[in-house]
């Protein structure tokens, strides 16, 4: 077999604060003929997500760092172009964490079958994927119930609007907060939020008093910084805060003081806990039949922010720290 010519973006240099297109590289490469136990794929989509930023850091965390002049992954769907194992076929849609590439090879241990007849196929790195089950996890994390006012930062989101759509089929009054009008609307129109507010029009704890006047069970935080300081205040006595991300603050050179009112947990006696999906990966096939259910069924919508070809994967990173993205980032490669 002939080797394969690939693309691939490498992480040149460490940024500082907000990465730039000059920390990357986009890179041409040839992949050696496949050998014996090993399936060439060719990936169709790649996902960018925020936590990437924590791994072009030399420092460590839950994730290894990106190593200077490596490629990056990240998780890709592809179909199979040539196998030599038994496992896969040519033809077979599969799921890997070799993104951030055109071509790869890999083990059958290293790739994942799915359905073909799921569509778009992006899906999996979706509502489907590591960001749907994380939404899933968090509301499982905490007990979300019936009868919760949830509030949800980062709402339009990819792991934002798919936690409001749940908690709504969990019988919740859901409230979220995103960064424009369109991402508003696309809240309450399309995901079914009750509530949706713009954070840049006034201060979070403002609106979110407006909107609760008595109060949220439930917060999950996918920001960080004032908009956490906004709902311990906003809180009820035994509420439950849902600790997922912190994207305001991933690019700060120097860590911001915490929130002034963190004694509110104890007044109130608050619950926080902190979720890595990959703890939960043991309830994957839990996940999948729930939310997978749902989507088959038209009750849990996917949306997706499509950028086409592997030289625009930086831009899309990038652009999420500048709240590019409505619903889930994705980079369509072929």
């Amino acid at each position: 077999m002939s080797k394969t010519a690939s693309r691939e973006i490498r992480l040149a240099s460490r940024p500082n604060g907000l990465p730039t297109a000059a920390n990357f590289t986009l890179a041409r490469t040839e992949l050696p003929p496949l050998q014996n136990r090993q399936v060439l794929v060719r990936n169709l989509f790649m996902s960018v997500d925020p936590y990437m930023r924590g791994r072009m850091n030399d420092r460590k965390s839950y994730v290894p760092p990106f190593e200077l002049g490596q490629p990056l992954d990240g998780g890709a769907v592809g179909e199979v172009v040539a196998s030599r194992a038994r496992e896969f076929k040519p033809g077979d849609a599969v799921i890997s964490n070799f993104g951030w590439r055109e071509f790869f090879a890999a083990s059958p241990k290293e790739l994942r079958l799915v359905s073909r007849e799921v569509q778009p196929l992006s899906v999996y790195l979706g509502a489907l994927g590591m960001t749907g089950m994380t939404a899933w996890v968090g509301l499982n994390l905490v007990e979300v119930k019936a009868g919760d006012v949830v509030f949800i930062s980062g709402a339009a989101g990819a792991v934002g609007n798919v936690a409001g759509q749940l908690a709504k089929l969990r019988g919740c009054r859901v409230i979220g907060s995103a960064g424009s009008m369109e991402k508003v609307l696309f809240l309450r129109e399309e995901c079914g939020f009750d509530i949706a507010f713009d954070y840049t029009v006034g201060p979070v704890l403002e609106q979110l008093n407006l909107e609760a006047p008595d109060g949220i069970d439930v917060y999950f935080d996918n920001v960080g910084g004032e908009t956490l300081e906004a709902a311990l205040s906003a809180l009820r006595v035994h509420g439950r805060i849902i600790a997922c991300g912190s994207i305001s603050g991933y690019n700060e050179e120097k860590p911001r003081p915490g929130p002034s009112n963190l004694f509110n947990i104890i007044t109130k006696r608050l619950t926080m806990k902190g979720l890595i999906v990959r703890d939960w990966l043991d309830r994957q096939g839990e996940f999948e039949k729930e939310v997978g259910g749902y989507f088959r069924a038209g009750k849990l919508k996917n949306k997706e922010t499509v950028v086409e070809g592997i030289d625009q994967a930086v831009g899309a990173f990038i652009g999420l720290f500048h709240g590019h993205n409505v619903g889930k980032m994705v980079v369509k490669l072929a």
